[in-house]
């Protein structure tokens, strides 16, 4: 693909032109590096002297876009979810009739109802229209989790006026750019435009949100947090105490999410009436969404890499695009992310030759089930296709889609960089200046997901706390009562134990709750802290509800009064278990026993 740069300068006044000041009209067959957010792609194209439709990533781009009172003579129409054909065919008549361009939004997943008002109308998009797909670089992004956000890249190549543009290019390997003669035109700045920004590397995600916010609380400006999980986003506002002075802006499943957890200021489109001191944003308002404020916001961007690894930000991409949904600028720019080891460090030849890899295997076992000389065994070979890891790469019609292979290796590239707090700095060098401030507590998200990762028995879960409760140690510190209090909300009982009679004891009881409940009692009652130390440890020995024998009642009864040193007044028989249960006596298979019913 050829290359071509195009270079920009600030005005006298300062500011950043418009790209129709160097560039009047996008040219066909190119692949656009805005290299800027802001610089007005879109909205070039909007006012452009041709038929244009123009492909956005979701739906609050287009509503923003259709409700700018800057294209309010420019005829725009939005199509997205409840939006139909007939609609649109009634907005091309009127069109037609008033003698004005096409000017139409869509997202991906609607553009097949745009493609069918323009048959239905008998009119050829080929030929007719410019086809732009703005923001091309979500393809690539977005493609594992939207299928269909390709899919309009088939009909794409049909098209003779077409172009993508993205202020944050990814690397796009589909040969039919190279064999159609796509150009990329890259803008390149002749004044530094790198930004500042603050990374905050910790091993606990939620203390250092409190620390950091913390250190905002006298600012008086709007706060904006950008982090791809709603259940992230809910639980810091619980755990931070912010639901009142919080509102999440998402997709209209997230907001049903949030309203059922009786969260009520959510929305899926961007309002400023809306918003409040804390602004939680999803991926949904990464790209191209204009925020005008009249003062600069403070923007947090948060990764949690081990209980939503999908919340990491590309550097090169996803935070450019965060920080330049602020038209006016910001005042300061923070990422608060912890960092996985588990994460591979990947170079980009590596991922190629595991794709090259992957694809021969496929290709060996394409061919034997092509030539399987039994039924049984076409479909074992058949099965095993499917498994190979090179069939995730496939569209339905067993083509290659290159966009997913694109997507596979950004995503792994991305997670490389969260491997160590170096590879991700290095990787923010690259776009930013940056100043990086290390945190670092006793327990951490790594030792949370010890302690709660599924498949865990009890006792391997006491087991892991326990050990955090021996890393705390002393606990000195505001943070370190929070920390022992967090475990105490997992496992209260196994917390007090070890409170009372400590990691060697219930070690030594090998972690059974029954005998460490009597350890508890016995110990205190050797420190004369209560006096009602047999009644405590018949309540541990005998369940309401559950039937025993007059064998055990009478030698467990016996057992704790030895241990208590416990003199009775008179004999201990089956009968004494009335003197502490309401119980009744009744027999099961020819045994007598008593049925504990109640507590005296």
């Amino acid at each position: 693909m050829n290359n071509k740069q195009i270079t920009i300068k600030k005005k006298l006044n300062g500011k950043i032109p418009y790209l129709t000041d160097i560039l009047p009209e996008i040219p066909t067959n190119t692949i656009l590096y805005k290299r800027l957010t802001g610089l007005g792609a879109t909205y070039g194209e909007l006012k452009a002297k041709r038929n244009s439709i123009i492909i956005e990533p979701n739906k609050p781009v287009i509503s923003g876009k259709c409700a700018d009172p800057k294209h309010s003579d420019d005829n725009l129409f939005g199509v997205f979810e409840g939006v139909y054909t007939e609609n649109i065919i009634k907005y091309l008549e009127k069109s037609i009739k008033q003698d004005k361009f096409f000017k139409i939004l869509t997202t991906p997943e609607s553009f097949r109802k745009v493609q069918e008002a323009f048959e239905e109308m008998e009119i050829d998009i080929r030929f007719n229209c410019f086809l732009l797909f703005d923001e091309c670089h979500k393809i690539v992004k977005d493609i594992n989790y939207r299928e269909d956000i390709s899919l309009p890249m088939d009909f794409f190549f049909q098209c003779e006026q077409k172009a993508l543009v993205s202020a944050t290019p990814i690397e796009f390997t589909d040969p039919r750019f190279e064999a159609q003669g796509f150009e990329a035109i890259t803008i390149v700045p002749d004044f530094n435009h790198t930004k500042d920004i603050h990374i905050h590397s910790t091993n606990n995600l939620l203390q250092t949100i409190k620390q950091v916010l913390g250190e905002m609380k006298d600012v008086a400006l709007p706060l904006f947090l950008f982090c791809n999980s709603t259940d992230t986003i809910h639980a810091l506002m619980v755990q931070l105490g912010l639901l009142e002075d919080s509102a999440v802006f998402c997709s209209e499943k997230s907001v049903r999410k949030l309203k059922d957890k009786g969260f009520d200021n959510v929305d899926d489109v961007w309002r400023p009436e809306k918003m409040k001191r804390y602004n939680w944003l999803t991926s949904r308002f990464y790209n191209a969404v204009d925020i005008e404020l009249e003062e600069l916001p403070i923007v947090l961007l948060i990764s949690d890499c081990y209980f939503a690894d999908y919340t990491t930000f590309d550097p090169h991409t996803d935070a450019i695009q965060c920080v330049g949904r602020f038209r006016n600028g910001v005042l300061s720019i923070h990422h608060v992310t912890n960092t996985n080891h588990n994460f591979a460090i990947r170079s980009r030849d590596e991922l190629k030759g595991y794709i090259d890899c992957s694809e021969g295997i496929y290709k060996q076992l394409e061919s034997l089930c092509l030539y399987a000389t039994t039924k049984a065994a076409h479909d074992a070979y058949r099965e095993a296709m499917e498994s190979v890891p090179f069939a995730k790469f496939l569209n339905p019609d067993k083509s290659v889609n290159y966009f997913s292979i694109d997507n596979y290796v950004n995503d792994a590239l991305v997670h490389g960089y969260y491997n160590n707090t170096d590879t991700l700095c290095m990787a923010y060098e690259q776009e930013y200046t940056i100043t990086h401030t290390s945190y670092d507590y006793p327990l951490g998200d790594f030792e949370r997901l010890k302690r709660t990762k599924e498949g865990m028995s009890a006792k391997e879960k006491r087991m892991e706390i326990v050990a955090q409760l021996e890393l705390l140690g002393e606990c000195t510190t505001a943070t370190e009562m929070e920390h022992k209090r967090e475990l105490a909300n997992a496992d209260e009982f196994i917390v007090k134990a070890y409170d009372i009679i400590g990691k060697a004891e219930i070690e030594r009881l090998k972690y059974n709750r029954k005998r460490i409940n009597e350890a508890m009692i016995l110990i205190q009652y050797h420190k004369r802290t209560t006096g009602v130390e047999a009644k405590q440890l018949l309540q541990n020995s005998f369940e309401v509800g559950k039937w025993y024998t007059k064998k055990y009642i009478k030698e467990e009864i016996m057992r704790i009064f030895e241990l208590l040193h416990i003199i009775p007044r008179r004999a201990v028989t089956s009968h004494t278990i009335l003197d502490f249960f309401e119980a009744k006596s009744c027999e099961r298979k020819k045994q007598k026993g008593y049925l504990i019913i109640g507590v005296k």
